[in-house]
């Protein structure tokens, strides 16, 4: 019988993949560069009403300058530019291969603790290294079925570049936080990468097209459903899990959403393969390894 952390850690993948669907469906809409604007803003007020609860301070003054710097490097590197590449490659080749190559941000983020910080990997974490690289050439090398993709060889990519921009954000996180409370850190993440957006839009002069997004009802509901359960439900249970279930078990089974999402991409109609499932299982495995 599972624990209720490993429960939590079930929820907390099962939640990441609702989210990633619901966001392909809002990109496909009103394209991604809209859609990172939004769902951070509703992101943000959830963040904030956790915050309020838990803390009794709505907003993060309590933070260090230190934890300030690093951790609005962290929502420019990881929010703004990785999730501007990753929130494209859904658009570009699907939410089932963006999720699987998602699986390499331990392996970008264990480079840049090779070379930044002098962090080394065990065996035991090449091993996972291997299969992690294994799975997804595996997987995207695979025959696509009736899949459909606007540009392929972009998409790869971009979804790399949004792992790239996942594990850089995971880092300073990690230098910056330190015992401060996840939930205020994500806070100066969030606010860091709404300013950060902003920017973007203005300099690619995007607001009219933010402007007729926001008046998409469609659209507007499935950024709020994936806001609600990433950053709000996922969090969440994710903290849960952590503090309930062995912190190797727990992100192991956080990082399942390439296989969970298997059924839905069946359900829709696209061929996956045995290479595909093989792949995904495989490139999950070493996840597995490389986080325990």
């Amino acid at each position: 019988m599972p624990s209720p952390g490993e429960l939590a850690a079930l929820g907390t993948a099962g939640a990441w993949t609702c989210s990633s669907l619901a966001f392909a469906a809002a990109a496909e809409r009103i394209g991604s560069l809209s859609l990172n604007l939004i769902r951070i803003g509703i992101a943000l007020i959830w963040l904030t009403v956790i915050a309020t609860i838990t803390r009794g301070l709505p907003l993060p003054t309590d933070a260090s300058a230190h934890t300030w710097l690093y951790l609005t490097l962290s929502g420019a590197v990881g929010f703004v530019l990785g999730d501007l590449c990753f929130f494209r490659a859904l658009i570009e080749i699907g939410p089932r291969l963006t999720m699987l190559i998602q699986t390499t941000t331990p392996i970008f983020a264990a480079a840049i603790s090779w070379v930044a910080l002098g962090e080394g990997l065990s065996p035991r974490g090449l091993i996972g290294l291997v299969l992690v690289v294994a799975g997804v050439a595996w997987a995207v090398s695979a025959r696509r079925g009736t899949t459909t993709m606007r540009r392929p060889g972009r998409g790869v990519l971009l979804a790399l570049g949004g792992a790239l921009g996942q594990a850089g954000g995971l880092i300073l996180t990690k230098h910056g936080l330190g015992d401060y409370p996840p939930i205020a850190g994500n806070q100066i993440r969030a606010l860091a990468a709404l300013v950060g957006f902003a920017i973007v839009l203005t300099a690619s002069r995007w607001w009219p097209h933010f402007r007729r997004g926001v008046r998409d009802g469609r659209a507007m509901a499935f950024a709020a459903t994936g806001a609600t359960l990433g950053p709000f439900i996922g969090v969440t249970l994710s903290l849960y899990a952590v503090s309930h279930a062995k912190a190797g078990v727990a992100a192991a089974l956080m990082s399942t959403p390439p296989v969970m999402i298997l059924p839905y991409v069946w359900w829709r109609g696209e061929q996956v393969g045995a290479a595909g499932v093989l792949g995904a299982l495989t490139a999950v495995a070493g996840v597995a390894l490389l986080v325990t």
